[in-house]
């Protein structure tokens, strides 16, 4: 084979292996050295197309098929079929998104969209960016509201400050405490507050640590409500917490990484997200629920539309980043931690042209009810229960231990043994110390079909280890 032909093959086992995503199995399973000694990845295969495509079918061979509705595991699943075309296409166009001259096109893109987006959450006056995930986003958004409290903590540093002390749900994803750290807040000085039988922030103990750190000289500066916990789902309540704002002062974030979605439907957003537009910022993953191609996350800021430009801005930068006609802003570089920027505004683009807001919302009211179908297969079934009440989209349950053994220990031997088996992969959390199997309903290729499968596999499953 040589290099003109190239894509034209390519193409061929790339359309093979989505034809066949729902089909079979999700995973050709091996241990990780048995996984090894299958790829032979020693074997030297310099300037040989042939084999270099050898290496493509075996990835594609023993990859996890995350699009097949056995992949219930993780808040993301297969990609949309727009977004894979704007991946492929940008990975052949190879250009970064950190200025108007190396991505003209992108550039335009990316600043529709996140006026599309502002516009949808209600952030009036605001400014967004697009970022690397929630993870980064709830990093960005935290350094924000310290230097918002800290004036000169961007030049100056964090040295002879009074203590910085950000509060959120216990529940609430650990890339907030990554962000402490990072910042020079400390871990320590992420408060986490108790939470109701619902999962959400308690609102009498949130308020009793502010002031508590208060009375210790410390400023309260951030709190994050978490719109869908990661193990159980649950939302935190904004309106009240815009209350506590408005007495002592602190910057309010929702963190929508996973239950964000609900924000494209009008009835769920009155459901989950009442009062969001009235938050100081917000982030949503577009490769979650949503079903864009790794990675798309979209941070937004109310009110404060230069805040990105302060946050982020140092250094010369006047090598690279220009102003246009006016002064007005032309290089979204130059309100990125990063330098390079990848150019993931084509495939969220062409996802949000193809499906639209009413079809994205469509979708995510269907995986609620699918999760409304899920939590009443386990009641109906003797031999499963659920850990906790679903509260969202996450569906926290078990299969009842036998006597003499644990809950947790059975569902770990249950759970590894559904996947060495190849019969679905899901995912696990702890709620209250109970280990629970977290089922998610984020594939689209997952309808009630697929979820009697899933159950008949996890009855199946527990009976072989009870009668081994």
């Amino acid at each position: 084979m040589d290099s003109e032909n190239v894509f034209q093959h390519l193409l061929q086992i790339i359309e093979r292996y989505h034809e066949n995503l729902t089909q079979g199995r999700y995973v050709a399973y091996h241990e990780p050295e048995a996984l090894y000694n299958l790829l032979q990845l020693d074997e030297q295969t310099e300037g040989d197309w042939n084999k270099l495509f050898e290496w493509v079918e075996k990835y594609l061979t023993y990859a996890v098929k995350t699009g097949n509705p056995a992949y219930v595991n993780r808040m993301w699943a297969g990609a949309n079929l727009p977004s894979i075309i704007g991946e492929i296409v940008t990975a052949v166009s190879n250009t970064s998104a950190c200025t108007f001259e190396t991505a003209p096109v992108s550039t335009l893109m990316e600043q529709y969209m996140l006026r599309e987006m502002l516009a949808l959450v209600r952030f009036e006056d605001g400014v967004g960016q697009m970022t690397t995930g929630s993870s980064n986003a709830n990093m960005i958004v935290m350094m924000a509201a310290r230097n918002v409290a800290c004036e000169k903590g961007k030049s100056c540093g964090l040295f002879g400050q009074s203590r910085l002390c950000a509060f959120v749900n216990r529940d609430a994803h650990y890339s907030m405490d990554r962000a402490a750290a990072i910042l020079g807040i400390g871990t320590d000085n992420l408060i986490k507050i108790a939470t109701d039988s619902h999962g959400r922030m308690d609102l009498v103990d949130l308020e009793q640590q502010i002031v508590r750190v208060k009375e210790e000289g410390a400023i309260p500066f951030f709190v994050a409500a978490t719109a869908g916990t990661t193990v159980r789902g649950a939302y935190d309540a904004i309106e009240p917490m815009l209350a506590l704002r408005e007495q002592y002062g602190f910057w309010l974030h929702v963190d929508g990484a996973w239950g964000g979605a609900a924000i494209l439907s009008d009835t769920l957003r009155s459901r989950y997200l009442s009062h969001v537009e009235d938050a100081d910022s917000f982030t949503l993953d577009f490769h979650k629920m949503l079903g864009t191609a790794l990675m798309c996350n979209v941070v937004l800021f109310n009110k404060r539309p230069s805040i990105l430009q302060q946050i982020c801005s140092a250094g010369d930068e006047s090598y690279i980043f220009r102003k246009g006609v006016g002064g007005e802003l032309r290089d979204l570089g130059s309100q990125s931690l990063q330098c390079g920027r990848k150019v993931d505004a084509l495939k969220w683009f062409l996802d949000w042209k193809f499906y639209g807001r009413k079809g994205l919302a469509e979708r995510v009211e269907e995986y609620l009810q699918l999760c409304m179908y899920a939590e009443e297969r386990i009641h109906a079934e003797a031999e499963l229960e659920m850990v906790v009440p679903r509260e969202s989209f996450n569906v926290c349950f078990r299969y009842k231990a036998p006597p003499g053994e644990s809950a947790g220990d059975f569902n770990i031997r249950l759970r590894n043994r559904m996947q060495q088996k190849e019969r679905g992969l899901v995912g696990t959390g702890y709620v209250d110390g109970q280990l629970a199997l977290r089922l998610l309903v984020t594939n689209f290729n997952v309808g009630k079909p697929e979820l009697d499968t899933f159950f008949e596999n996890i009855l199946l499953t527990g009976r072989e280890i009870i009668e081994a």
